[in-house]
Formats: C-alpha cells, sequence, structure tokens
C-alpha cells in the first residue's frame, strides 16, 4: 500500500509532486532545496543550503517514523561541483552528528534549481522489520 508522507517541517511541495512517498518498507524523499520550511526563504552559503537541505529530507523521514540511519541512499543535484569538497563536509558532520552511515550517493551537476538554489538533496529510506 502507497502512503503519502508530509510534514510542516518541511518545506510544502511547489508543484504537482508530494514530499514523499512510503511503501511499506522503502520511503522515496522528493528532492529537498534549502528552504526553512516556515518562510520558504533560502539559505545562504553552500554550507548553510547544505544543512538545510538535510534537515528538510531529516524533517520527512522522522515524519515517516524513521531516523536518518535508514536513509541508504541520497543524489546531490549542485549547481558547482567545484563546491563539493565543502558540500562533503557539512554532508559528513550531518550523518556523523546522526550516528548514522553514510548511504550511497550519487553527485550531479546542474545547469539550475529551484529558486536558483545551489543545492537539492533527495533519498531513500528503509524501514526495518
Amino acid at each position: 500500500m502507497t502512503c503519502i508522507v508530509s510534514t510542516e517541517n518541511a518545506p510544502a511541495a511547489i508543484g504537482p509532486y508530494v514530499q514523499a512517498v512510503d511503501l511499506g518498507n522503502m520511503i522515496f524523499i522528493s528532492g529537498q532545496i534549502p528552504a526553512f520550511p516556515n518562510s520558504n526563504q533560502v539559505a545562504g552559503s553552500i554550507t548553510k543550503q547544505t544543512r538545510q537541505s538535510l534537515e528538510n529530507v531529516k524533517a520527512i523521514v522522522e515524519a515517516a517514523g524513521l531516523h536518518v540511519a535508514d536513509i541508504v541512499k541520497t543524489t546531490v543535484f549542485m549547481k558547482d561541483l567545484n563546491e563539493l569538497d565543502t558540500v562533503n563536509v557539512t554532508y559528513k558532520a550531518f550523518f556523523t552528528e546522526h550516528d548514522a552511515s553514510f548511504p550511497a550517493r550519487s553527485c550531479i551537476e546542474v545547469a539550475r534549481l529551484p529558486k536558483d538554489v545551489k543545492i537539492k538533496i533527495e533519498a531513500i529510506a528503509v524501514r526495518r522489520f
């Protein structure tokens, strides 16, 4: 059975999609831009944008009843892969803070992202029965 996951602790979808889909054992989290959920304002630096995107993913994962440690795959979309070293520092700290193993990951440079943000992160989490 498919369930829609939604939380006010992450930005609302700005198009014809949902924050996440829960298939029972797998949760597919839509790409999260670094917007603050209350204001939809975007964080500034690539460090702050990375952290906010990850916080938005975390909020959705938690709304599905899971934890950061249940994330098994992320896809990171970036406007400039020259900033990857900076992103990696924040990314590593985030998963380490949550006592989580690093998930599999793909990083892709893109020409443009919604609201002209520098980064967008999507994820897949697994519910262990």
